[in-house]
């Protein structure tokens, strides 16, 4: 048998390795239009940001060793140029001599990949203006830093390449800015959690414009005028376009392999293209997602490499392996935080028109009374009808990862709310708690599923018309620190004592800090007979995070600052 891979990297070279694995007497040919096979592209902005110290650690595997490992005919400066399904042959171009040849194949596996997102503007190819996406890329970037004094950096665009470009120039010693189109970082994160990203980064010292479109990119004598549509300009000495990146899929649409909606080549659970005997994997792919059934784009390396072992095996087997689709589980180191989603965002599901509920609750990394545990934010989304968890963002710092996982391998399993509080992990000390966070977001769904917990989330919170009885059932000293506007104090271990202070004939909002002592006070008031009682999610601590967010977003910085300053409460 002869099998052909187009594309190196993640699903190419997983590919053609497991080929190998699987068929020792096959003839297996990769193509690879650049110099590398695989490299670690995901390291990228490790390496620009001095982290990873040395360049050669990105090269995950070169060719000629590749070669001589897994005994593949590795081909790279070598663009295939077109694709004949009918006559089983690809026409290829040797980019070193420039002549083109013919390759038949029995089977074959496409792995393009994909490219970033470049905008039609004015501007857009001044010198000083970067894409990163492999390691010629990292290499201009690096030359051009070392060769100049680039004191600021504007990022366009703030998903993870952007987030993390902005943590490693600044570890650079430069001054970022951020300019994201729309009102948030992280668009798979929901607002209230992204605001925490947004705290993180001001922090920081990186400036922040959302809500602010690119319009043009001047180069001067100075250097890179940078100017939006409504937010004013910025001066630059290196700008970074991170704005996504878009399937390569002009050669197989070529072919007449059917392409989805997004542009991705659609696959199905074998990784099949409707090309009988042509598979695709990787950032050039749509496949289906596992909880909306929609066709998606799959941007990870993981999945990736999950996506080539199994169309390797379906290639030499038969169609016997199937890949059960990925969520996107993903995760971001920013600064002092780390940032971790799966499945859906309570967003998401809303613009879907997907039933969903969320929850917020806080948990610690292990033990609090074991020295140096890290505080974490958990949102997690489920079904109201069935409680099948959807998904799940977590915000903290150790043990972010590890969580995540869990929720994810629930998820993944067509899991419930009731198997995550159930969910079972080693315990000790240093490592958890006997409770630990994620059985407790399983515990707070439960109770919100079962209706003995009934919660408003912040954005309803703020929502609400004024006049209504907010209740801060906080200590008074927490109290003084700030609040809700218009909420009365009634300490949480003083409420049955003063139960007669709250009516009996209105909606009562209850918070806390946490949330917490605000389900505890929400169970007393219920078994005194009222029942229009709603907990706020997350309590103040969370709301506090968006309504800030809020205030910054909106330009009042000055005002808020003053504020603070005059008063030390917020709303």
């Amino acid at each position: 048998m002869k099998y052909l891979i187009i594309g190196g990297v993640a699903g190419g070279a997983s590919a053609a390795a497991r080929l190998r694995r699987l068929d020792e007497n096959a003839e297996i040919i990769l193509f690879e239009r650049g110099k590398y096979i695989s490299y670690a592209n995901c390291g990228l902005p490790y390496y620009l940001g001095g982290v990873i110290t040395e360049r050669k650690m990105l090269l995950v595997q070169e060719a000629r060793a590749f070669a001589q490992r897994f005994n593949v005919d590795v081909r790279v400066a070598s663009e295939v140029i077109s694709i004949d399904p009918e006559r089983k042959q690809v026409t290829v171009n040797d980019l070193l001599s420039g002549e083109n040849y013919v390759e038949s194949y029995d089977k074959m596996i496409i792995a393009t990949g994909g490219r970033p997102i470049i905008p039609s503007l004015p501007g857009i190819a001044s010198d000083g203006v970067f894409t990163i996406r492999d390691i010629q890329d990292t290499d201009q970037i690096q030359t051009y830093i070392d060769s100049r004094q680039v004191r600021t950096a504007v990022i366009i665009g703030a998903g993870f390449i952007g987030l993390e470009m902005a943590e490693n120039l600044h570890r650079r010693g430069m001054q970022v800015s951020i300019v994201e189109k729309g009102p948030q970082v992280m668009s798979s994160f929901d607002a209230g959690m992204a605001a925490m990203l947004h705290r993180e980064l001001r922090q920081q010292g990186v400036r922040l414009f959302m809500n602010t479109q690119l319009r043009e990119i001047r180069q001067e004598e100075q250097g890179l005028r940078v100017i939006t549509n409504d937010k004013g300009e910025l001066r630059a000495d290196i700008v970074i376009l991170a704005l996504g990146v878009s399937p390569q899929t002009e050669l197989a649409r070529k072919a007449g392999i059917a392409t989805g909606q997004r542009n991705g080549v659609l696959v199905n659970e074998f990784m099949q293209t409707s090309a009988k005997d042509i598979y695709a994997v990787g950032d050039m792919i749509e496949l289906k997602d596992p909880l909306t059934g929609e066709y998606v784009p799959s941007l990870l390396a993981g999945p990736a490499n999950k996506q080539a072992r199994i169309a390797a095996g379906n290639v030499v087997r038969g169609n016997i392996f199937t890949y059960k689709g990925s969520l996107n589980s993903s995760i971001l180191k920013l600064f002092s935080l780390t940032a971790a989603s799966t499945g859906l965002s309570a967003t998401r599901a809303a613009g879907l028109n997907i039933p969903a509920l969320s929850s917020v609750t806080f948990g610690k990394s292990h033990a609090s009374y074991y020295p140096g545990a890290e505080k974490m934010t958990i949102q997690i989304t489920f079904c109201p009808h069935r409680g099948t968890l959807l998904g799940a963002q977590i915000i903290g710092g150790e043990g972010v990862d590890k969580r995540i996982d869990m929720i994810a391998a629930v998820i993944k399993n067509k899991g419930s709310i009731f198997d995550l509080a159930e969910l079972e992990q080693a315990y000790a000390p240093p490592f958890s708690s006997a409770k630990d966070p994620v059985n407790i977001a399983g515990f707070v769904a439960e109770n919100i599923f079962t209706d003995k917990l009934r919660i408003i989330n912040y954005h309803q919170m703020q929502a609400l018309p004024d006049g209504e009885f907010l209740l801060d059932v906080r200590n008074e000293d927490e109290f003084a620190k700030g609040s809700i506007r218009g909420a009365i104090n009634i300490p949480l271990n003083s409420l049955r004592q003063r139960i007669g202070e709250i009516p009996a004939d209105t909606d009562i909002y209850i918070f806390c800090q946490q949330g917490m002592r605000g389900y505890f006070a929400q169970r007393i008031l219920m078994a005194h007979g009222s029942a229009a009682i709603y907990n706020l999610s997350g309590g103040y601590e969370f709301w506090k995070y968006a309504h800030d967010e809020q205030l910054l977003s909106a330009g009042f910085s000055d005002m808020y600052e003053q504020h603070h300053a005059e008063t030390g409460i917020a709303g």
